[in-house]
């Protein structure tokens, strides 16, 4: 029998990976552990969950390309720009033409309560509509990733039904990263519906415990399982508890890496970029999972997140000189 992994793998070889949903510009205040408050010097970078996980995946090798929209100005130039310089595909990056504005990120950069605000009234990644799905060639691609905040909103919300629909079509395989962000969505319940709806309809669900007890009303774990029982290749995230993979009526195991961590958030980025294109190279899913998680290690102990993300030669340095660890968390 064939797993749900080794089909995804074998679709991914050779081809391109499609992220989809928000890109925007991270602000940091400096030094590292400074409140926003006090900050005399802030840096920037281009961030957003879909951006970082399209870098992640760009600096294992692996061709990649987004689909977002930003606005025209400065703040949206700077997003296209610096996706291209780390070597992300932007063509279909959409420049938006009415009063939309591409998100802004303020974050700490400190494992103590730091403050991370997200300016995203009126969007420009959901700005994004069938139309421009359909002006994707979902028959050249390896997989589509699709991030829990592109399904908050419409037009987003439909651009992403309508690509699920033609990858169905195409025989792609579709990865929802639940990603679940409260003040994104109009309420829980919303969110529970369209992300569980989503959850049923594609080839790989990922997401960490807290989150599918959300979208299954409780009992997240059971959830994952019946997805996995369908035929769904299931990673089900359980922080200092490590990764579990669901697939094929079995399951397997997978730990963490113990760091120093200098902030809380980027990991499951890393994790998920890292662990896609890692498959896409055949190995294997533990041992795509088993880099995943390295590389959230690396991305939690150094500033930022889209350039926080590690490259393959130092997630290859870091596990030659880390030993794998149950007790530590680094993938939520």
């Amino acid at each position: 029998m064939t797993l749900p992994s080794e089909r995804i793998a074998d679709h991914l070889a050779g081809r391109p990976i499609m992220v989809v949903g928000r890109a925007g510009m991270d602000i940091y205040p400096m030094p590292d552990g400074t409140r926003v408050e006090d900050a005399h010097e802030l840096v920037n970078d281009v961030g957003g969950s879909s951006g970082n996980i399209a870098v992640s995946i760009a600096k294992q090798g692996h061709p990649v390309m987004l689909l977002s929209a930003v606005s025209n100005d400065g703040v949206g130039r700077f997003v296209t720009r610096s996706l291209g310089e780390y070597g992300v595909d932007t063509r279909h990056c959409f420049v938006t033409t009415g009063l939309e504005r591409t998100s802004l990120a303020m974050a700490e950069t400190t494992t103590d309560s730091p403050d991370v605000t997200i300016y995203r009234n009126d969007a420009a990644d959901l700005a994004i509509t069938p139309a421009h799905a359909e002006a994707v060639d979902v028959a050249a691609l390896g997989a589509i990733i699709i991030t829990g905040t592109a399904l908050s909103r419409e037009p987003s919300r439909s651009a992403c039904e309508r690509l699920v629909e033609l990858a169905g079509d195409a025989g792609c395989p579709v990865v929802l990263d639940i990603d679940y962000r409260a003040q994104a969505w109009a309420s829980p319940d919303e969110a529970r519906e369209i992300l569980a709806g989503m959850a049923r309809r594609v080839q790989m669900p990922v997401g960490n415990d807290e989150e599918f007890d959300l979208i299954a009303g409780g009992g997240g774990r059971d959830f994952a399982a019946g997805l996995a029982e369908g035929g769904a290749l299931v990673l089900y995230k359980m922080g200092e508890g490590g990764c579990d993979i669901l697939e094929g009526g079995g399951e397997a195991h997978i730990g963490i890496f113990r760091v120093t961590a200098l902030k809380p958030f980027g990991s499951g980025d890393a994790f998920l970029g890292t662990t896609m294109a890692t498959l896409a190279a055949g190995p294997g899913i533990s041992a795509a999972v088993t880099r995943g998680a390295a590389a959230a290690a690396i991305a939690v102990s150094r500033r930022g997140c889209a350039r926080a993300m590690p490259t393959a030669g130092e997630i290859d340095s870091f596990m030659e000189s880390h030993a794998m660890d149950s007790t530590d968390a680094a993938t939520d």
